[in-house]
């Protein structure tokens, strides 16, 4: 299963979270009663969220319409939304300082931080220069979205048409084509995005932050610091099993490709993994899998036999949410959502989920393939809307998961339980594979899962850095593909330099959507995965826990998610684990068979592991 692709939308994370930051110091009155500056906060949170719930909606449609019709008019239709929205949010936040050390109730002392302190792009109080950063972020996206690549013989191909090439081909040249290809597109955002992140930072200074990086860190209940310590931490439980997983490909690449395409030791060329960005490893599989690993069966394979349409992908994905006990999605998400890409227009083909009136009016918005992998993802962006609707009831400042990762984490979670037994349940297949087929079962899983987990570590590692200077523009390109080797052990394929811009080919990037989401997202599914196969009674391994129609675990999910972000993260944690503390572990639980056996495998034909 690939979890590759965003799950939600830049502005839909814009509008949930962009609320502001200020360090600023309003001198109260000498003369004004505490109680009479305690009703005044009180009012000004009021109407501050009153503020921000009706501009989320106008923002959410206006980007929802750029994003499903990307022409000039809606570019500017939705820069202008988003200057209007980013300069409101700005100054509730500078407003919100003078609040800040009353002795407010609970909750309304965590709506005055979030307020303060939860904020994605922010705009300088520059009018002018609010107004700047709007349009080079909507000129970005505009860039990433219309992004085609065009061949000799006059193809021009989308992204989700050039990845499809990356994820069948094992022709290097074409792989080496089309990953150079896509990378064109990216170039022109280079003086654009060092521009952005002029402005942005400027946004953070007014605000009373060092720069954007310390502002992004510190949206995580815990100062920005401690939480590099954190991410450091659960890096460096994962990293052993991510060593051994990268040095049996390795292997497994250089004995298909040779040493000249596929070198034995060092890094492995990002054009062989079979994904644009070398992020997840999947595609790859039938190339490295094991000798009689084969359980029998493919899901794309199987989606085709059973007549699975777009919609009834869809459909399934939401049976199991209803298994759980979760009420169907209403009519609205089947009447809006974007399901097929459209022949007539451009559109962010980025898979994404939307709230767009933090009520009923949830929807995904996705150009899905008929394939295994887009299977995964539609269970993921149904997380997002299940969520999303769980804590409708909440206050507007409260309707948001308990951290950016936990939003990634609750449909990964599902797609967990998409084990054989789940698709014999459902009629997808016949008989579920005995325990020797585990082996290969867990090695399809780690190309995707634990293959990612660097790759969601290292991109905000570099924006963090050039958020903070210590990356200059002079470095960009250089900078990125040293982080690619250090985290990953992955390499470009062909020589790179300052005139590129390999950062920009990610969506994220140009997106503004902050990534350690992801890399959170992987460790506490698998944590989340593992909690509630034991409250469904599963004793057996967790690898082969479904929790498919299990009311039990479902109503124990769903009291976190109807939480919201109404509580700090380690309580929302709490509700489903017992423990306040994210730990990989239970990543490690999972994989154990598959670990014992790639150490086994490298150590039998002789393997140089590192890089």
């Amino acid at each position: 299963m690939n979890m590759t692709f965003t799950k939600v939308s830049k502005l839909s994370v814009l509008i949930a979270i962009s609320l502001g930051v200020t360090a600023c110091n309003k001198t109260e009155a000498v003369d004004t009663p505490t109680v009479d500056k305690i009703a005044e906060a009180k009012q000004f949170i009021t109407d501050a969220e009153s503020t921000m719930a009706d501009l989320s909606i106008e923002i959410n449609r206006s980007e929802w319409i750029y994003s499903n019709f990307i022409t000039e008019d809606t570019a500017a239709l939705s820069a202008s939304v988003a200057e209007k929205y980013t300069g409101t949010s700005v100054q509730l936040a500078t407003e919100s300082a003078q609040y800040a050390h009353l002795a407010l109730d609970p909750a309304d002392k965590r709506k005055l931080n979030i307020l303060r302190s939860s904020i994605v792009l922010p705009a300088p109080l520059d009018p002018v220069k609010n107004a700047e950063l709007a349009n080079i972020s909507a000129e970005l996206n505009g860039l990433y979205g219309k992004g085609k690549y065009c061949f000799q013989d006059g193809r021009c191909l989308t992204q989700p048409e050039l990845s499809a090439i990356m994820g069948e081909s094992n022709n290097p040249d074409e792989l080496l084509e089309v990953w150079k290809g896509w990378r064109e597109i990216s170039k022109p955002m280079r003086p654009l995005f060092e521009r952005e992140v002029e402005l942005a930072n400027e946004g953070a200074q007014d605000l009373g932050y060092a720069n954007l990086s310390e502002l992004w860190r510190s949206q995580y209940d815990m100062k920005p610091d401690e939480f590099s310590d954190e991410l450091d931490r659960l890096w460096g439980q994962v990293k052993p099993l991510y060593d051994s997983l990268h040095c049996y490909v390795r292997g497994e690449l250089n004995e298909q490709y040779g040493d000249t395409v596929a070198p034995a030791t060092g890094a492995i060329p990002a054009h062989l993994l079979g994904n644009m960005w070398a992020q997840s490893w999947g595609n790859v599989y039938d190339q490295v899998a094991p000798q009689d690993a084969d359980p029998g069966y493919d899901v794309t394979e199987l989606l085709a036999k059973h007549n699975y349409d777009e919609i009834k992908m869809v459909k399934q994905a939401e049976s199991f949410f209803t298994s759980l006990g979760f009420e169907e999605l209403p009519d609205t998400f089947w009447d809006r959502s974007l399901f097929v890409q459209p022949k007539d227009r451009d559109v962010v083909c980025h898979a994404s989920a939307w709230d767009l009136d933090n009520e009923d009016d949830i929807r995904i918005k996705m150009c899905i393939q008929k394939t295994a992998e887009d299977f995964t993802v539609i269970h993921h962006e149904l997380g997002h809307n299940f969520y999303q609707r769980a804590y409708k009831e909440q206050p507007f400042i409260f309707k948001n998961s308990a951290n950016d990762g936990f939003h990634e984490a609750i449909g990964d979670t599902v797609a967990l339980s998409i084990t054989p037994n789940y698709l014999k349940q459902i009629g997808l297949l016949d008989e579920v594979p005995d325990a020797s087929k585990d082996i290969g079962l867990l090695l399809k899983q780690a190309l995707d899962k634990v293959a990612f987990l660097p790759f969601g570590l290292m991109i905000d590692q570099w924006r963090w850095k050039v958020f903070s200077g210590e990356i200059t523009p002079a470095q960009y390109n250089q900078a990125w593909w040293d982080l690619r080797e250090k985290y990953q052990g992955v390499k470009a394929p062909v020589a790179r330099n300052e005139s590129d811009f390999d950062p920009g080919a990610k969506y994220h990037v140009p997106g503004n959507v902050p990534y350690t989401r992801y890399f959170l997202a992987h460790i506490l599914q698998f944590q989340f995965h593992k909690s509630l196969c034991e409250i469904a009674g599963d004793n057996g391994p967790v690898h082969r826990c479904s929790i498919y129609g299990n009311k039990e675990a479902g109503a124990k999910l769903n009291t976190m998610l109807e939480m919201g972000q109404s509580k700090p993260w380690p309580e929302a944690l709490a509700a489903v684990t017992g423990t306040k503390e994210m730990d990989a572990k239970a990543v490690l639980d999972y994989f154990a068979p598959l670990q014992i056996w790639l150490d086994e495998q490298n150590k039998t034909a002789n393997r140089q592991c590192g890089w």
